[in-house]
């Protein structure tokens, strides 16, 4: 892993703790949450206060979020919103955390100008010890203050105030003013620089965990699932109607069309499916060959497809169908027959513009894993768990890849592969969209029968064409 640390693309970002008196401020933070301290002199935090070092130094790697429910958090800059988030239990922590420094930021620049800001994320389960229980959690809210307690004292304050202001009496209650000036002194003026925290509630509808091997939670779409590895083990009893396997192809295609969250590619009107498609099958190619001990790092493509169609082992049905959605693109004819079950299919689609747009990106990189970059930017924990088990050709072609590709422009690279998602081109596609007639599910609309001895979902369907023309 050290290859992907030297180059930024693990543990980038993180903020670095490296004077006295940040160090103390984290260590009295630290000992309020866990009762701990560390002995470090410098170290490096992630959005949440997480350190890897300290982790180490603790042997724990849950010292922030012991029960992988509510994670803990100690904020000593709101510059740590620039951080990525470690050891995602909830695909939603990352985005809610941000969202509460961002929506906070002037308030707790002046919190931690001058102390450490901590909390936890808070919902109405502590322990997941059932599946069922992740569907339990709807409400995130966010409880914080400092080691100094301002953000109490400053609230109190506040109530102090408005009862001086009210009662008739509040001049000569020399017992009110004596507490306010009191609280003032560590809270400050809280008229003129109020210090309370507004934003503190989000909703956590849609969304990925790492629990119990990993499992998606859609709640908030027409026809909710939960998407899982193994779903026919006993202990997950989800309260839920539809519950698919991540193996089960058809099943999770039906799904994704008919709460209509995806696209073909070739429908894409914001990004060059083309492009997307070569590079997928540069991908393929490449896994191919360094399974064979052969180094591509410094190839160029044509190299690549030269010694790929001369190697001993034949090219994976992957490369055939996005190799003949290719041709059909370049040259027309007949469009090529990519049904869910083709191991291609999900290298041909990309998620639509809608909020839950990042979780289906993640689901979809799981789902086609040859596409090395959709699963790095998607999905970090798989590609850091698939990267520890490739041979050092392929990791030394990815970790050049993803340099020169996307650390040097990551805007610019989102952009290539998701499309554009700034504000402007996203009401221009929704205006555009608003105009056109609605179009027909390529899957048909049938519905779906769960079977209660598998808990999982068999579609009852009938043959209907898919979007490149083939049969299901």
């Amino acid at each position: 892993m050290m290859r992907l640390v030297e180059r930024g693309l693990m543990y980038g970002n993180l903020f670095e703790v490296a004077t006295p008196v940040l160090v103390e401020r984290y260590n009295a933070a630290l000992e309020r949450l866990t009762g701990r301290r560390t002995s470090l002199e410098s170290f490096h935090i992630d959005l949440s206060g997480f350190a890897p070092e300290i982790a180490e130094e603790f042997e724990d790697d849950k010292y922030l979020n012991p029960h992988g429910c509510n994670r803990q958090f100690i904020l000593l800059s709101v510059e740590q919103k620039r951080s990525p988030l470690l050891n995602m239990n909830f695909s939603t922590s990352r985005s809610i955390l941000k969202r509460f420094i961002v929506e906070n930021e002037t308030a707790l620049f002046a919190l931690t100008s001058r102390d450490a800001v901590f909390g936890e994320l808070m919902n109405s389960v502590y322990c997941i010890s059932k599946a069922k229980h992740l569907l339990d959690i709807r409400k995130i809210r966010i409880e914080a203050d400092t080691c100094e307690r301002t953000i109490a004292k400053a609230d109190e304050l506040s109530k102090l105030v408005e009862r001086f202001q009210i009662e008739p009496d509040g001049w000569w209650d020399d017992e009110l003013i004596s507490k306010m000036i009191e609280l003032a002194q560590s809270a400050g003026d809280v008229k003129r620089y109020p210090v309370t925290l507004g934003k503190n509630e989000f909703q956590q509808e849609n969304f990925h965990t790492n629990h119990y091997n990993g499992a998606y939670i859609f709640r908030d779409t027409k026809l909710p699932a939960v998407i899982c590895k193994n779903p026919k083990d006993d202990f997950l009893d989800f309260p839920i109607e539809t519950v698919l396997d991540m193996s089960n192809r058809s099943s999770i295609a039906v799904f994704l069309e008919e709460n209509d969250l995806v696209e073909p590619l070739i429908d894409a009107k914001d990004l060059d499916a083309e492009d997307i498609i070569k590079q997928r099958l540069d991908f393929i190619m490449v896994e191919h060959l360094t399974s064979e001990g052969i180094k591509v790092e410094s190839l160029s493509r044509h190299e690549l497809r030269s010694l790929a169609l001369r190697a001993k082992q034949q090219l994976p049905e992957e490369f055939d169908g996005l190799n003949n959605l290719l041709r059909w693109l370049d040259q027309g004819g007949s469009k090529p027959k990519l049904a869910p079950e083709h191991p291609a299919y999900f290298y041909s689609i990309r998620a639509k513009f809608h909020p839950d747009r990042d979780l289906v990106n993640m689901l979809l990189a799981e789902l086609m894993p040859h596409d090395v970059l959709q699963l790095f930017i998607s999905h970090k924990e798989a590609f850091y768990a698939a990267y520890a088990k490739w041979n050092d050709a392929k990791r030394a072609y990815v970790a050049e890849f993803l340099v020169e590709e996307y650390i040097t422009d990551k805007a610019k690279a989102r952009r290539d592969l998701f499309g554009d998602d700034s504000p402007a081109a996203l009401k221009e596609l929704h205006d555009k969209r608003l105009q056109e007639t609605p179009p027909k599910q390529p899957w048909g609309k049938y519905p779906v029968k769960r079977d209660d001895k598998t808990k999982t979902t068999t579609p009852t369907r009938k043959k209907t064409k898919g979007p490149w023309g083939g049969t299901i």
